[in-house]
């Protein structure tokens, strides 16, 4: 089965997403964000979460600024560059976002539906040569 980590500083988001993810036959595990906890990432570290995850569902607010998110995305891709990243957007895009390269993920701009989101899933773990399971 596919292990699907949603990292979103907004509980109730979290569990929507997470259902979603759910309903279409992922394991799902939650973290709220650096805002919340220190993170590993953030001191060159590896993510126990992430590490054992195939794909991150994260929330671009999750550290609180838009700053810290930049970081925080590139480090993640840097430690963890077998893991795709769905990085969340809602009502705003940041010019700073990657699609491709080593700092890569998949953007997912604006309001958010079941369908969107799981669409970005299998998105994100095509470009790493990942099939859902």
């Amino acid at each position: 089965m596919t292990h699907v980590l949603v990292v979103h500083h907004d509980p109730d988001m979290a569990d929507q997403q997470s259902d979603w993810l759910r309903a279409a036959g992922y394991v799902v595990e939650q973290c709220a964000g650096p805002q919340y906890g220190a993170c590993p990432v953030l001191r060159g570290e590896a993510c126990y979460a992430t590490g054992h995850s195939d794909v991150m569902v994260y929330d671009v607010w999750a550290t609180g600024d838009t700053d810290s998110e930049k970081e925080l995305i590139e480090r993640l891709r840097e430690v963890h560059p077998e893991v795709p990243i769905v990085l969340t957007a809602p009502g705003i895009e940041f010019d700073w976002v990657e699609t491709d390269g080593t700092h890569g993920v998949v953007a997912l701009e604006g309001a958010l539906s079941a369908a969107m989101l799981r669409q970005a899933v299998v998105k994100a773990l095509a470009s790493v040569g990942r099939t859902p399971d």
